[in-house]
């Protein structure tokens, strides 16, 4: 896979913060109106560790130095510089977190269910409606529909209800100084720096996620700064509270930055005949593999609810997140606007998925049989067999990423299952040379 971007490399704080706004849908109240959180004022700075082997043994504040010479030699006025400077802070604290951070190893039907539930397809449809003009001039000029930004803009923040409560400059800083994405963290905070030397917010007002990201749709500094616009007028981009600046720049970032198609389809939910039949040609469900819809039709693919897909050569990958007996879908070019985005699967899938909801289709349909995923315990020990296999999997960490799927698939091709990219009792066992798979899947429910 091609290097991330710098949002994409963050993926794993965006699942988290989504995670914990899933809490909100038990709640289903009505739709919140877009807020910001109360200005937190700088505090000391923690003690620094140890000098940075990445930084020629420098301590913090002599890095820091040097940042800011960058900065201002990226344009950055003095001023700018001075009125940042009590929130250029180390916090050990905003490193930790991201050492730590986990991937969640949802099954998709759950992740979705959750973070595409109903009040959030609600409150979408009322935020569209709400600020019909600023959406319509939105898909005008830069060719997205509406729902895309409204899923997006419901995933991220809870439409500007959970934007992070923690100085953004502080936790830039501090993850610029730690060695890990030193170089990337740096840029992100020399942009942060240009967001307020252009007047569109000052160093108290920025306030977010740990991660660094900003506003209702959460974004980097670096795509604050190329793609926020001003959409209210009022000569500042303000993607914390104002809610035509937040509809314009989203559509902006996924327009150009993300190279969106306009007027073309993103995700369509499919069926897939005899989900159990080893003559439907499984390996070529990949992100990877386009055919012509022509193609998937006379496979048997039909939408959802039966109707013929049409007869025609736009190029389409079947996307099966929990393998043949899970939810299919059609993924055009579309798609990879959302894998962009936010390249955990579950996530853009489930993001592509409320778009679609809140253009107004209907609910998922129930997985074709039981959906059985192998324990956290022993995707890791198939990891395991499949690097001692050849296979480069990544971390072995029970988390099912594209580099597993990938060789799951590869090995599912070798000793002749479906090969369908979804890990199984049956494949651990032949992996394990034995052909009695453990007793120890646990089947779950889907979703309607």
């Amino acid at each position: 896979m091609p290097a991330p971007s710098p949002r994409a490399s963050i993926t794993v704080a965006a699942m988290a913060a989504a995670l914990a706004l899933s809490s909100l849908a038990s709640a289903q109240q009505p739709f919140p109106a877009p807020l910001t959180s109360p200005p937190a004022k700088p505090r000391p700075a923690a003690a620094a560790p140890r000098a940075a082997s990445c930084h020629n043994g420098q301590n913090f504040d002599r890095f820091l130095a040097e940042l800011k010479q960058k900065a201002i030699a990226a344009g950055v006025s003095q001023q700018t510089i001075a009125e940042a400077s009590p929130y250029l802070v180390y916090d050990q604290g905003i490193v930790n977190r991201d050492r730590g951070q986990r991937v969640f190893g949802q099954l998709f039907t759950q992740f979705a269910g959750r973070m595409a539930a109903t009040y959030r397809m609600q409150q979408g449809q009322q935020h569209i409606r709400t600020y019909a003009a600023a959406f319509a001039r939105a898909e005008k000029e830069y060719g997205v529909p509406p729902a895309v930004i409204a899923a997006f803009w419901g995933l991220e923040s809870d439409f500007g209800a959970q934007m992070g409560n923690l100085p953004t400059l502080k936790s830039l800083v501090s993850l610029a100084y730690d060695c890990r994405r030193s170089e990337m963290f740096q840029g992100e905070t020399i942009a942060a720096l240009k967001v307020i030397d252009r007047g569109d917010l000052a160093p108290d007002e920025m306030i977010g996620s740990w991660a660094g990201e900003l506003g209702q749709t959460q974004f980097l500094p670096t795509h604050y700064f190329n793609y926020a616009v001003d959409y209210d007028g009022d000569g500042r981009r303000n993607l914390l509270s104002s809610g035509p600046d937040v509809i314009g720049s989203t559509a902006n970032y996924i327009a150009n930055g993300l190279k969106w198609r306009r007027g073309e389809p993103w995700l369509q939910e499919v069926r897939v005949p005899q989900a159990s039949s080893a003559s439907f040609p499984w390996d070529q469900a990949d992100l990877t593999v386009k055919l012509p819809r022509a193609k998937w039709a006379s496979l048997g693919v039909t939408y959802s609810d039966g109707r013929p897909l049409p007869n025609d050569d736009m190029p389409a990958s079947l996307l099966l997140p929990m393998g043949r007996m899970g939810p299919a879908f059609l993924a055009y070019a579309n798609f990879a606007a959302y894998t962009e985005w936010n390249n955990s699967l579950i996530y853009s899938t489930t993001a592509g998925y409320l778009a679609n909801r809140i253009a107004g289709a209907p609910p998922m349909q129930r997985p074709q049989g039981a959906v059985a995923q192998l324990p956290f315990n022993q995707i890791k020990e198939l990891q395991g067999l499949l690097v001692r296999a050849g296979f480069d999997v990544g971390k072995v960490d029970g988390v099912l990423g594209q580099a597993s799927r990938s060789a799951v698939k590869a090995m599912q091709l070798k000793y002749g299952l479906p090969a369908d990219s979804w890990p199984t009792a049956e494949l651990l066992a032949r992996m394990h040379g034995t052909r009695t798979p453990p007793p120890t899947e646990a089947a779950l429910p889907g979703m309607r």
